[in-house]
């Protein structure tokens, strides 16, 4: 079952590679600066870009550590990656596939390491949150962005349905307080936690995948006849032609014990 959700998630973003590299969503956004910013990272280090997707992370720790490796599953993706890249001239960033539950490096090797809205996709997250930390050098970061419901059950069993109609390699959204306990029990302290909304363009959402015909109404429908919590939490409404809704990202922080 662990196997098949990550062929489908290979597929699906192998199928849709080139949309990624192009994505404001993922080559922009508040979550993207905010990562760099909080990291503070600098010029000696060497960081981990777990699910690297576009590669959008990755270049932008590139302006500021020695290396970076850019590690992703699905190998057209890394393809894609890898060319956006190099056309950038950049040099000191190397590509990896990799699985996100199982890391092959040695303990304690890197200073950094980020993930930027993957991890819903993982089956495992509490192997990957382990991963990551066993890698990091003591004193060493892990910078998260992801996706996050609330901590209603029913709110986000709804939001989590919701994402995998749209794209079936949708695995999980948690809450913050999830995280923060995958955190914990990893033995990573949490030295920042935030949560922000972000308004989402249904169409190019819902897009990016590729979603159409029939299986585009319903994911229309869905939203705009969600019950009360739900819509709460999603905040569907109309701007002039464009259907538009909220989703809640965090940004969360991480440190090794030295």
């Amino acid at each position: 079952m662990v196997e098949d959700v990550k062929k489908l998630s290979q597929q699906q973003f192998g199928d849709h590679a080139a949309g990624y590299v192009a994505s404001a969503v993922h080559a922009k956004g508040y979550t993207l600066s905010r990562l760099i910013e909080l990291l503070a990272p600098q010029p000696d280090w060497h960081v981990l870009d777990v699910a690297t997707g576009g590669g959008h992370v990755a270049m932008a720790l590139a302006q500021h550590v020695r290396y970076v490796i850019a590690a992703d599953i699905t190998h057209r993706m890394l393809q894609a990656a890898r060319s956006h890249i190099e056309q950038q001239g950049i040099t000191h960033i190397a590509c990896c596939q990799l699985d996100a539950e199982w890391f092959p490096f040695a303990a304690n090797r890197f200073d950094g390491v980020t993930c930027r809205i993957a991890p819903h996709h993982f089956p495992d997250v509490t192997a990957f949150v382990r991963e990551s930390a066993r890698v990091l050098k003591p004193g060493g970061l892990f910078g998260l962005a992801d996706n996050v419901v609330s901590g209603e059950a029913k709110i986000a069993r709804f939001v989590n349905t919701f994402e995998k109609l749209r794209d079936p390699s949708h695995h999980w959204a948690y809450s913050l307080e999830d995280w923060e306990s995958f955190f914990f029990a990893a033995g990573l302290a949490v030295r920042h936690s935030e949560v922000i909304q972000k308004e989402i363009d249904f169409d190019d959402w819902a897009g990016r995948m590729g979603v159409a015909g029939d299986d585009l109404v319903r994911l229309r429908v869905l939203l705009l006849r969600a019950p009360d919590a739900p819509r709460g939490w999603l905040k569907p409404r109309q701007v002039g032609s464009r259907l538009v809704f909220m989703l809640s990202e965090t940004v969360l922080i991480g440190q090794k014990p030295l």
